[in-house]
């Protein structure tokens, strides 16, 4: 990269400048508020997580507490907080189907659902309260891998917002568990772009900027990006989208004129100016189907497309207008850093570490470039080849946590070559994100939340405190 390069990428206005340190830093390193942690970066600050765990020794395994329902949401922490949601089916249990497939099947799911939002104590792990959101039977269906609650809640440390596609409700509590405004937006209908009666269910976030809460929609129909006032859940801007149903989450990068919120689309990687919601550059061709969420780093968006025949890897930066795809036969040019055709990834959302990019596919390949250059250093199986993964990458320590959804959890050192350190497991699948509070990691297993931490044992199942099973809200 040239230095006259590296001069335009940095020329960002401070309060952009200000915001996405805010963003990034948190309140604390205690803090990952929203899906991936500050920012989506996966990074979770200092050496304070475990490399490896026992689960029947009860080493390094501070609590494990039962969360009801079925869901892939990750849970995320503010201070002495942690929250979930989760879909309850009271007719009985749910359950989905992992592994290496590619069925496109719906879930069937009789009965009503109880869809809730629980805050735990992040020391013990005990539930501090627990709040039915929303009860009814499901308007759309599932996918047989998916729940009713794959959306990751958001916290600015006073109110916490969640999103459940399926009754279409966007919520805000306080930490006391106080609702303090919803929105109601209609059931989301997302499923096969070839055939729309195959329903899979709504899986992009929320994520939180500057006072805005902002939503990304792509559905059958009449898809769009939002911005709600955290404060009182007012829609401040709604930006109509030419999108075909995907499942990533946006994410935010600062651009030479303001915020840029950035999204990943079946029909384009798109950003869009954040106080109005003008859509100011597209970039093609992406993937059918998309799920993995924008990562930002080094000045540079990065995304990652693994859905067949296209699959694309670009490493973009911000501040263009208008289309800003390559000519054909290119792999650079004045918006894009760099890029590669193949070898995109499709479930995990990638992550940088320092100057490496990572991505990860279900298959379980690991891939590392140079995240400046686009370099390839690696590509790794992870494990024996048999196991699966949807989870996305979290680091701490200079270490990769890789998530399988038979319940291993493998860890690889950061670098350019590829080192299996440790693999530890747990006794239920992981679908979800984990979490990095500190010293602790956080994994949701298909029944439980763990709080993973350095030669801390505690009592397995942490009783309720008072008010945990209060209802409503």
């Amino acid at each position: 990269m040239t230095g006259n390069r590296s001069a335009r990428l940095h020329h960002f206005s401070a309060a952009g400048l200000a915001a996405l340190a805010l963003l990034a830093a948190g309140a604390s390193a205690q803090n990952w508020p929203a899906f991936r942690g500050p920012a989506a970066s996966g990074i979770g600050e200092g050496d304070g997580v475990p490399q490896s765990w026992k689960v029947d020794e009860q080493v390094n395994i501070r609590w494990k507490t039962p969360i009801p329902g079925l869901a892939h949401s990750s849970p995320i922490v503010w201070g002495d907080r942690v929250f979930v949601t989760t879909a309850v089916h009271l007719a009985g249990d749910a359950s989905i189907r992992t592994g290496l497939y590619g069925d496109v099947d719906s879930a069937v799911d009789p009965g009503e659902i109880s869809w809730r939002v629980l805050a735990l104590d992040r020391a013990t792990g005990g539930v501090v309260w627990d709040r039915e959101t929303a009860k009814g039977a499901p308007a759309v269906s599932r996918h047989i891998k998916a729940t009713h609650a794959n959306s990751t809640p958001v916290t600015d440390g006073k109110l916490v917002v969640a999103f459940f596609g399926t009754p279409g409700l966007l919520v805000a509590y306080d930490f006391a568990g106080e609702r303090k405004w919803q929105r109601e937006l209609g059931p989301i209908d997302s499923g096969w772009f070839f055939d729309p009666s195959y329903q899979w269910g709504h899986a992009s976030s929320p994520i939180l900027v500057e006072g805005k809460v902002i939503l990304q929609v792509d559905r059958a129909k009449d898809s769009f990006l939002a911005a709600f006032d955290v404060a009182d859940g007012k829609e401040l801007w709604r930006a109509a989208r030419p999108e075909i149903p995907s499942w990533g989450t946006p994410n935010v990068i600062a651009g030479p004129e303001g915020l840029e919120v950035v999204t990943h689309g079946s029909r384009g990687i798109r950003g869009y100016d954040l106080a109005s919601g003008r859509e100011l550059w597209s970039l093609k061709p992406t993937s059918e189907i998309t799920a993995t969420t924008p990562v930002v780093a080094h000045g540079l968006i990065y995304t990652s497309d693994g859905y067949r025949p296209t699959q694309p890897v670009y490493a973009i930066r911000p501040g263009g207008r208008g289309d800003i795809s390559l000519a054909e036969g290119a792999t650079s040019n004045e918006r894009i850093a760099w890029s590669h055709p193949k070898g995109g990834t499709y479930i995990p959302t990638p992550i940088v570490v320092g100057d490496l990019y990572y991505t990860l596919n279900n298959n379980g390949t690991l891939t590392c470039y140079d995240a400046k250059t686009g370099e390839q250093l690696f590509r790794e199986r992870v494990g024996d080849g048999q196991h699966a993964f949807s989870a996305s990458p979290v680091a701490s320590g200079g270490r990769l946590y890789l998530a399988s959804e038979e319940g291993d959890v493998f860890v690889v050192a950061v670098g350019r070559e590829y080192k299996a350190l440790e693999a530890s497991s747990l006794p239920e699948s992981i679908m979800a994100t984990p979490a990095i509070s500190g010293d602790l990691l956080l994994v949701r297993t298909q029944k439980h939340l763990w709080g993973i931490g350095r030669n801390a044992p505690a009592p397995a199942d942490p009783a309720p405190t008072e008010g945990a099973a209060s209802g409503g809200g």
